[in-house]
């Protein structure tokens, strides 16, 4: 899955905007301050503001609520922006209306794995399975200051960075499902070479490589017409 040549590179990239989304989303869940600081200080002109913002802000499912918090104080000093003064999705947060939408969103990401995956995670504890649908994939998730595609690949980030494979390995599949290339997939796990390092970075990319080989698998053998 490493590029390799001039056409490669071309595959393989991603637009600034989502680049610098990306590297925000891997450096909250795991880098220090000072990188932090760096990837938001890139991101200022780059991205909108409020696209920073719902990245701070599902980042707390991937690096919990000190990370976030501490990320969305950086981010307010670094940028200059301020918090909006209200949040138009705060009334449906405990609402029926979210776990609707964590049902269609977590259903968009997993596909024909959907309920497999509801089944696995209520029998780790039916706690989980309803947290995962009504926070996770209902009141962050569903929210509609980003598509699900960039939240997606964001996640990859998050996930690479922490190296949560298990979960990387799901939301590889889940980034592709949402409508993410496989091109903007490879080039988000580029995006974060200087934080994981070349050779987690290679894990990662033979990952990949083995989700779109189960998804893409070639022809069976007497299928392939050979002259």
């Amino acid at each position: 899955m490493q590029p390799d040549s001039d056409n490669d590179q071309k595959l393989s990239s991603i637009d600034d905007r989502t680049r610098c989304l990306v590297q925000i989303a891997a450096a909250i869940a795991g880098a220090g301050e000072s990188e932090t600081r760096s990837v938001m200080e890139n991101a200022i002109g780059c991205a909108e503001p409020s696209a920073v913002d719902e990245v701070i802000l599902q980042s707390y499912l991937f690096a919990g609520f000190p990370r976030t918090l501490n990320a969305a104080r950086m981010w307010r000093a670094v940028s200059g922006f301020a918090a909006p003064d209200t949040d138009a999705s705060a009334d449906l947060v405990n609402g029926a209306d979210w776990v609707a939408r964590g049902e269609e969103t977590c259903r968009t990401i997993y596909g024909e794995s959907y309920e497999l995956l509801r089944e696995n995670i209520a029998e780790l504890h039916p706690a989980l399975d309803t947290w995962m649908i009504t926070d996770g994939y209902g009141k962050v998730l569903s929210r509609p200051g980003l598509d699900l595609r960039t939240r997606e690949l964001c996640i990859v980030a998050a996930c690479a960075a922490t190296g949560q494979q298990r979960q990387l390995h799901s939301h590889l599949h889940g980034a592709l499902n949402s409508g993410a290339t496989v091109a903007e997939v490879i080039g988000t796990l580029a995006a974060l070479e200087m934080m994981v390092g070349p050779e987690q970075l290679d894990r990662y990319q033979s990952l990949l490589a083995r989700v779109i080989a189960k998804r893409h698998p070639p022809p069976p053998a007497e299928a392939v017409n050979v002259r």
